[in-house]
């Protein structure tokens, strides 16, 4: 009989939006007529803006002609959305076409990028967090150095007394909502460089970003090219949740150390693992991510971006007139909300399920330090989130 990656035993027993579809499954089954506003999981609602549906149907069209038909693209991906990636989004920050590559999501490139490091590695990583970060490192069995994210400490991570080999950092951050300015990046960017650590940077809710002096890329701080890979993402910020696409950028500066001493380029062995492993988004998604980068698409696409925020903004506001205080929803998509001193975020979670018929987050669901804290998304659509909001003004725990 083979044997088990035994680390994959030390995961929770549910992941954690699976453990919030079972609760919200049951109560269901339970209820069938009661009608429920999902404001859990962070899906998009909106549809896909009229310029990213004219060039995927003109991409469709394009596949049923021999000329113009494309199998298998390029491993890192076609170099059209790699140009238009460039050219929108690091065109003064030195960025080169060979250190872009193109995936089917972010959370696969979050999860995948850990292979490239030694099962024995330390990750840093915030808490509450994003929980895939976490399993994907305790499927490798490594290490984990948790940096508390709290009211307390104004959400900027502290830096680790012991070093880390990999640093995540997502900002604007998933789940608090909260961002770190460029100063306070600079921080960390330094930190890496000295003690030769590596950060992988989750940019996906960039696009949320309306406060000026909050870096849209890490690369905007001095240093971090050496330091620092960074994950983008279409999903949120151009409704691809469905079609899946994302990018990563790989400076060829960042370096790892070798068994024998020698230094690197993790750009180099991502285009390995990646031709191995991977045979590359399609290029009708290809097509619709780059015009994503389309004057006329960014138009479209700040429309929707600010409904999303407006939404999360009327959450904020109504959970702090029923007294409780909250974070994020400004340049990000979610609300992190304190609950009441000694109140379970669970508990709390099937209360609102129970008595609002409202789907959220539990903060606990994040890490320990979410505890006593809830989650809730603006991706709801306009008119659901203005039910949500009616029916929490008669909300009582």
């Amino acid at each position: 009989m083979a044997h088990i990656n035994a680390h994959f035993l030390d995961l929770p027993g549910d992941y954690l939006f699976s453990e919030v579809a079972r609760r919200v499954a049951a109560y269901t089954a339970s209820n069938p007529d009661r009608k429920l506003i999902r404001l859990g999981i962070g899906d998009v609602t909106r549809p896909l803006v009229p310029a990213i549906i004219e060039a995927l149907n003109k991409a469709v069209a394009e596949q049923a002609v021999a000329e113009s038909f494309r199998g298998y693209g390029p491993e890192r991906g076609h170099s059209f959305l790699i140009r238009a990636v460039i050219r929108s989004e690091y065109a003064e920050l030195g960025i080169e076409e060979d250190e872009v590559f193109i995936s089917d999501g972010a959370k696969c490139d979050l999860g995948n990028f850990p292979e490239l490091f030694a099962a024995d590695s330390t990750a840093a990583i915030t808490d509450p967090v994003y929980p895939a970060y976490a399993d994907a490192n305790i499927m490798c069995g490594r290490r984990i150095i948790h940096l508390p994210c709290t009211a307390e400490n104004g959400y900027m991570p502290q830096l680790p007394a012991t070093r880390p080999d990999l640093i995540y950092l997502c900002y604007p951050n998933n789940p608090t909502g909260t961002v770190l300015t460029k100063e306070q990046l600079q921080i960390w960017v330094d930190y890496a460089r000295a003690r030769d650590c590596v950060i992988l940077f989750d940019a996906a809710y960039e696009t949320f970003i309306r406060e000026p002096n909050i870096p849209h890329s890490i690369y905007e701080v001095p240093g971090a090219r050496e330091v620092a890979v960074e994950f983008r993402s279409y999903s949120k910020a151009a409704g691809f949740t469905g079609l899946r696409c994302a990018y990563v950028v790989v400076p060829k500066s960042v370096r790892g150390l070798a068994p024998d001493g020698g230094r690197v380029s993790l750009n180099g062995l991502w285009t390995r693992r990646q031709s191995t492993k991977y045979n590359g988004c399609p290029y009708i998604v290809q097509r619709a991510a780059e015009a994503v980068h389309s004057p006329e698409a960014k138009a479209q696409l700040r429309e929707v971006i600010d409904g999303y925020l407006d939404n999360a903004r009327r959450i904020k506001e109504t959970f702090e007139r029923l007294g409780l205080s909250a974070v994020g929803g400004v340049n990000a998509p979610y609300v992190w909300i304190h609950l009441p001193k000694g109140v379970d975020s669970w508990d709390f979670f099937d209360t609102l399920l129970t008595k609002a018929g409202i789907v959220s987050t539990p903060g606990a669901g994040f890490g320990a330090h979410g505890q006593g804290c809830l989650r809730l998304t603006g991706f709801g659509a306009g008119a659901a989130t203005a039910e949500a909001i009616e029916r929490l003004r008669n909300f009582s725990w």
